[in-house]
């Protein structure tokens, strides 16, 4: 299911990498079924109470009534952000059965190497596939059509105050899982090819 709050009544339909988990932080802040320890809860936690899944047309469509946004992130900057979380800042390579077992794929790539070898990593890391998977998987094709407001990662201090006025509690937006995508070049995103990088319509 998306992420839907009945009081306030809001939709949203997470993208990975695009600040996915500051929005749960955020929604977690005004859902009234949800009790959130004084330090909050934590990034595990907030993932298992709103699981984010790919986009589902008949699904959407009965949340017509909820005011429905996502947030974007630019292409490129969203699967340098992949790599700078999953390679470098979690080493998770290192832990993927498949990925060791098959032995022919570095398992600390630099970044040209990963962006080089991207299908062949996201064919064998269920991790790598679903936060490099393409936007319109997550979002639908339409953004126009699916989203009462679109916001940009750059834009999360205005979804922050949509959020306090629709729900009259005062919302906090951090930066829950910071991997910013700059410390990699974008030359690096050679070959990998538009499916991975394409946004839907806004």
């Amino acid at each position: 299911m998306p992420i839907a709050l009945k009081t306030p009544c809001v939709a949203c339909q997470a993208l990975p990498k695009a600040a996915c988990s500051s929005v749960k932080q955020a929604l977690a802040q005004i859902d009234p079924g949800v009790t959130r320890p004084r330090g909050g809860l934590a990034l595990s936690e907030e993932h298992d109470l709103y699981p984010t899944v790919r986009f589902q047309r008949r699904v959407w469509d009965r949340l017509a009534r909820a005011w429905r946004f996502c947030v974007v992130r630019d292409p490129a900057r969203r699967l340098m952000s992949c790599y700078t979380d999953i390679v470098q800042g979690r080493d998770a390579l290192r832990h993927s059965p498949r990925l060791r077992r098959r032995g022919d794929l570095p398992l600390d790539p630099d970044a040209d190497t990963f962006f080089a070898n991207l299908a062949r990593y996201r064919a064998r890391s269920s991790l790598v596939k679903h936060h490099a998977l393409g936007a319109e998987l997550f979002l639908g094709r339409d953004c126009a059509r699916n989203y009462n407001h679109v916001f940009r990662t750059s834009e999360l201090a205005f979804l922050a105050a949509e959020l306090s006025e629709r729900s009259g509690r005062w919302v906090v937006m951090a930066r829950a899982n910071r991997s910013e995508g700059g410390a990699v070049g974008a030359r690096s995103l050679r070959g990998c090819g538009g499916r991975y990088q394409a946004l839907p319509r806004r």
